[in-house]
């Protein structure tokens, strides 16, 4: 499983849901010259080729277009080789996954709250969703300009719980009582297992040779400002 979406690049690997292996690193920036080392080192510490593999699951989108680029290709060119099938998981999905899990663990009764990941975009703007605790979609994904009113409706009827690397930068304008804020990393590719599971037990798999990511918005090339002879 790789998830590249974000600043976050991780490699994992599972067995029937049990994580057998994985890789991480936060520095940003360096997926192109990590993700490759990562599935490398997971290969070999457990020992197993990627001829073994049942499947490649990689992280969709919303979320950095060079970070999703770089995952996808990845993936692809590892099911291309092997003959492997490609599971594409929802980056915003995968998150609440691990958000709820871990509110489990602090929280008596999670029934009736909302969670919000959210990924980071430019200036005050995310890419977000919401979701219930049994993980419906309460919002489907789009992006966000947020300000103090953006998420006021459904605060006033639950409480709302908010992550990502999107997340803090938010915390100052969203001040609302029933509003909780999660510091904890959550996109990770230990928290696309549930996801990833169901779709291979289903077959839901994506087209290896045609699947792009799901950028949500076109990416823009932003024009220097440095003079040059």
């Amino acid at each position: 499983m790789l998830e590249t979406s974000t600043d976050v690049c991780s490699a994992a690997l599972f067995n029937e849901g049990q994580l057998l292996c994985y890789r991480e690193n936060s520095e940003g920036r360096s997926h192109a010259s990590t993700l490759a080392v990562f599935i490398d080192e997971i290969l070999k510490e457990v020992n197993i080729s990627p001829a073994n593999l049942s499947a490649v699951a990689v992280s969709k989108g919303p979320g950095s277009y060079t970070g999703l680029r770089i995952g996808v290709s990845t993936a692809k060119g590892i099911c291309y080789a092997q003959n492997l099938p490609l599971i594409a998981v929802d980056s915003l999905l995968a998150m609440t996954f691990g958000a709820i899990g871990a509110l489990k663990e602090r929280e008596d009764d999670i029934e009736g709250m909302v969670f919000c990941p959210m990924i980071d975009a430019r200036r005050m703007e995310v890419y977000s969703a919401l979701y219930s605790s049994r993980l419906a979609v309460v919002e489907s994904v789009k992006a966000t300009i947020v300000d103090e009113t953006t998420f006021a409706p459904i605060l006033e009827k639950s409480r709302v719980v908010f992550f990502g690397n999107g997340a803090e930068k938010c915390r100052s304008v969203i001040l609302h009582a029933n509003a909780i804020f999660l510091e904890d990393n959550f996109s990770s590719a230990k928290n696309m297992v549930l996801p990833s599971l169901e779709a291979f037990k289903s077959s839901n798999f994506v087209d290896s040779a045609y699947f792009e990511p799901f950028y949500l918005k076109d990416f823009v090339i932003t024009q220097s400002k440095k003079k040059f002879l």
